[in-house]
C-alpha cells in the first residue's frame, strides 16, 4: 500500500473532540462544618437557596452539561430519616472533627427547619433539569487521606450514598473526593460500585492529593491562589484519559473557579483571561478543560459570580460554533473515552 493511501476498507479514525465540563461539590455545611460554624457561614450557606437555581438557569441558556457531586446526608427529607439509615461502618479518624457524625444529634428536623444540612429539594430541582448529573461526594463528606479512615468504611459509606440517592430515583455514576483527597487505591472500590468516572487533580504539585494539615499550608494555599491569576501551572487541559482496567476514567479537573472578591476585584480581568485562554488551547487542540467549584462559593456576591460565570459560557458558546467544543458531565466524558478507546482499538 502507498504511503498516504488507506485500504479500502479501513475507518477514518476521528480525533475525539474538545470537551468542557463543570463539576461542582455540592455540601452545603458539612464540607466546611470543620473549618466554619453555621453562623459564620450562613449568608453563603443560606445564598445557595437563591444560587442554585440561578446558576441552573444559566447552564440550560446556553446548554451546559454538569456534575453536581453531592453529599448523601443532603438527600433525606429530615433527621429521623437520616439517623435510619447510616452506613454499617463509620471511620475512626484520629482527628475527631473530622467525623460529622457526633453533630447529627445538633442539626435540625427537616429541610425547612434546617436548610443547612439537608437539601431534597434542591437535588429534585437540579435531577430534574435536563443535562444535569448528580453524582457523590461520599455520604458524609468522607476523607479519603486522614489517619483513622478505612477502606470498610468508606466502601459502607458509598454504599449508603448509593442508597440515598436511589430514594430520589437517582442513580450515581461519579464520584468527587472531598477535599479533593483522591486516595488511588480506592477506585476498585468506587468501580466495583457502578461509580464510572471520578476528578482527578492537576498534574502540579500545589494540587496533588493531601490531607487537610498539608493542604492548608501556606505555600500550598498561596500557589494557588496565585494561580488563579498567572499561568504557574499551565493551561490544565488534558487529552481524553484512559480508562482503567477497572473501568473507571479519570476526569481530571483543570481549574478551581474562584468565587468573586472585592479585595481582588482589580485582578478579575487577569482571572478571566486565565480561563479562556485555557479553553481557547483545549478546544484548539482537541482536549478537555475541566472547571469545578462550590455552590456556597457563590452564596454571597451572586450578581458578580454569575456574571463572571456567563462570560465563561459564552466564550464555550463560540467555541462550541468554531471547533465543536462539547459541553458534557463527568460520566458523559468518560463515556466518550471508552468509545473512542473501542474505535481506535478495532
Amino acid at each position: 500500500m502507498c504511503a498516504g493511501v488507506s485500504e479500502p476498507n479501513e475507518k477514518k479514525r476521528e480525533a475525539p473532540p474538545p470537551l468542557f465540563v463543570i463539576s461542582q461539590d455540592f455540601e452545603l455545611h458539612w464540607g466546611v462544618r470543620d473549618k466554619r460554624s453555621v453562623e459564620a457561614y450562613r449568608e453563603n450557606l443560606i445564598g445557595v437557596r437563591t444560587s442554585l437555581p440561578a446558576t441552573l438557569a444559566l447552564f440550560k441558556e446556553y446548554d451546559i452539561h454538569a456534575t453536581w457531586a453531592s453529599v448523601g446526608f443532603l438527600f433525606f427529607e429530615g433527621k429521623d430519616d437520616l439517623l435510619a439509615n447510616l452506613p454499617s461502618a463509620l471511620p475512626a479518624y484520629t482527628t475527631s472533627k473530622y467525623s460529622p457524625y457526633g453533630a447529627l444529634a445538633q442539626i435540625g428536623r427537616n429541610e425547612g427547619s434546617d436548610p443547612f444540612h439537608f437539601a431534597p429539594s434542591l437535588l429534585r430541582s437540579i435531577s430534574e433539569t435536563a443535562g444535569q448529573e448528580v453524582g457523590t461526594h461520599t455520604f458524609s463528606h468522607y476523607y479519603c487521606l486522614e489517619d483513622g479512615q478505612d477502606a470498610t468504611s468508606f466502601e459502607a459509606d458509598l454504599q449508603a450514598a448509593a442508597k440515598a440517592a436511589k430514594r430520589l430515583g437517582i442513580t450515581l455514576r461519579s464520584i468527587v473526593f472531598p477535599r479533593n483527597q483522591v486516595n488511588e487505591s480506592y477506585l476498585p472500590i468506587c468501580s466495583g460500585l457502578g461509580l464510572r468516572a471520578y476528578r482527578g487533580t492537576p498534574k502540579f504539585a500545589a494540587y496533588s492529593p493531601r490531607n487537610n494539615e498539608r493542604n492548608g499550608s501556606w505555600l500550598a494555599r498561596g500557589t494557588r491562589l496565585a494561580d488563579n491569576y498567572v499561568p504557574l501551572s499551565g493551561h490544565n487541559a488534558f487529552p481524553i484519559s484512559s480508562t482503567r482496567s477497572d473501568g473507571i476514567c479519570d476526569v481530571p479537573a483543570s481549574f478551581f473557579l474562584r468565587p468573586y472578591s472585592h479585595q481582588l476585584a482589580a485582578l478579575e480581568p487577569l482571572r478571566l483571561r486565565r480561563i479562556l485562554a485555557a479553553l481557547t488551547h483545549a478546544a484548539k487542540f482537541g482536549l478537555t478543560y475541566h472547571l469545578w467549584w462550590h455552590p456556597h462559593n457563590f452564596g454571597i456576591n451572586r450578581h458578580e459570580n454569575l456574571a463572571f460565570l456567563r462570560r465563561i459560557l459564552e466564550h464555550v458558546a463560540m467555541l462550541r460554533s468554531i471547533y465543536d467544543m462539547r459541553s458534557v458531565t463527568m460520566t458523559e466524558a468518560a463515556e466518550l473515552n471508552h468509545i473512542h478507546r473501542r474505535d481506535t482499538a478495532a
